[in-house]
C-alpha cells in the first residue's frame, strides 16, 4: 500500500500546520468587526443578504464593532492568553464585507491592525463583486510588506444553488476575482458549504472538484447552519431544507480532503455557530468530536490530502 502522506500528525495540509512552518511558531486569528455591511443587505444587489448568514454579517465571534480595532484586537488577545500565553497574531477582518468602503477608511482600518503588537498577518473576508482595481492595489501593496489572504464566500459553483441562497453574483464573476487576485500574487481561500438546500453529494462534490482546480492557496469547508432570524429559516419552515446527518458530514469532508491537492492549505473542517440562535443541526455543536472523528475516519480508510487529485479535472 501507497504510504500515507501526513502534515505533522494529520492526513491533510491544516491551517496550524502551515502557518507554523511558516512563522515557526503557534499562529492565531483573532477575528474582528470592522463596521462594514454588505451591497447584498443595503440595496445595492439585495436587501436579504445569503439567505443563511447571521444578523452580524457571519461574525458571530468576532469583536463588537462598537469598539475601535485596537480594543477589540486587545479584549480578544488577552482572553486568549489566558489559555495560550506565547504565540503570534493573525488580524482576521471577519464580519461582512471587508473590502466594501471608501478606500480610505479601508486604509485606515487595516493599518491599524498591523500596528497592533505581534501581528504577523492579515485576513481579509470579502465578496469577488467588491475587489475594484483601488483596492487590489491596496491589497498588493499589503501584501508586499506582511503575509496577506482574501478569504471568498463561493459556497457552491451551482448557479441555481446560489441563486436560490442569495448569493448575489454568478461563478463568472469569481472567476474574474480569482483571476485578478492571482495576478497580483495574493493567497484566496475559499469557502465552501455543505447541506445547501437542494444540493445532492454530487453537487457538493463538484464544488469540491471546482476549487481544487480554481488554483486557490485555502478552502474553508462549512456545515450549513441554520440560525435563528436568518431568511433560511422560511425554506426549512417549508420542508425545503434537509440537514445532513454527523455521519454524512464526516464522510462528505473525508471524500473531499482526498479531492484537493497537497499544497492547498484547509482552513476549517467545519464551523461553529452560536448555541443560543442554533436551529440545528444540533449535532454540530460537538465540534471536537467532529474533529476527532474526521481523523479517525481519515485514518481507518487511509485517506490523505491529495489521495484523488488528478491534474485534469
Amino acid at each position: 500500500m501507497e504510504q500515507k502522506k501526513m502534515w505533522g500528525n494529520k492526513p491533510y495540509h491544516s491551517l496550524n500546520y502551515f502557518l507554523r512552518e511558516r512563522f515557526g511558531e503557534k499562529i492565531f486569528k483573532i477575528s474582528l468587526d470592522a463596521g462594514f455591511t454588505c451591497p447584498n443587505r443595503d440595496g445595492t444587489i439585495s436587501k436579504g443578504g445569503c439567505l443563511f448568514c447571521s444578523e452580524r454579517g457571519s461574525g458571530d465571534f468576532a469583536g463588537d464593532r462598537c469598539f475601535s480595532i485596537t480594543s477589540q484586537f486587545n479584549d480578544i488577545k488577552n482572553m486568549m492568553q489566558k489559555k495560550w500565553k506565547n504565540g503570534k497574531y493573525i488580524a482576521y477582518f471577519q464580519a461582512y464585507t471587508n473590502t466594501y468602503a471608501p478606500i480610505e477608511v479601508l486604509r485606515e482600518k487595516y493599518e491599524e491592525a498591523l500596528r497592533q503588537e505581534d501581528v504577523v498577518g492579515i485576513a481579509i473576508a470579502t465578496r469577488p463583486d467588491c475587489l475594484d482595481e483601488q483596492v487590489l492595489d491596496l491589497l498588493e501593496e499589503i501584501s508586499k510588506k506582511v503575509y496577506l489572504w482574501v478569504e471568498l464566500g463561493l459556497q457552491t459553483v451551482n448557479d441555481d444553488t446560489a441563486k436560490l441562497i442569495n448569493r448575489g453574483y454568478k461563478l463568472d464573476v469569481f472567476e474574474q476575482a480569482i483571476k485578478r487576485l492571482k495576478q497580483r500574487s495574493i493567497d484566496i481561500v475559499v469557502h465552501c458549504i455543505f447541506g445547501l438546500p437542494g444540493e445532492t453529494e454530487q453537487d457538493m462534490f463538484k464544488t469540491v472538484d471546482y476549487i481544487a482546480h480554481s488554483g486557490v492557496s485555502g478552502v474553508k469547508f462549512h456545515l450549513l447552519h441554520l440560525l435563528k432570524e436568518t431568511p433560511l429559516v422560511r425554506l426549512y419552515e417549508q420542508d425545503k431544507l434537509k440537514f445532513l446527518s454527523q455521519e454524512q458530514y464526516i464522510d462528505i469532508i473525508c471524500k473531499s480532503i482526498t479531492m484537493l491537492p497537497e499544497d492547498m492549505v484547509i482552513h476549517r473542517l467545519t464551523g461553529d455557530a452560536p448555541r443560543d440562535s442554533l436551529i440545528g443541526p444540533m449535532w454540530s455543536l460537538r465540534k471536537w468530536e467532529i474533529l476527532n472523528e474526521i481523523d479517525n475516519t481519515m485514518n481507518r480508510n487511509h485517506y490523505y490530502q491529495g489521495l484523488y487529485f488528478t491534474t485534469n479535472s
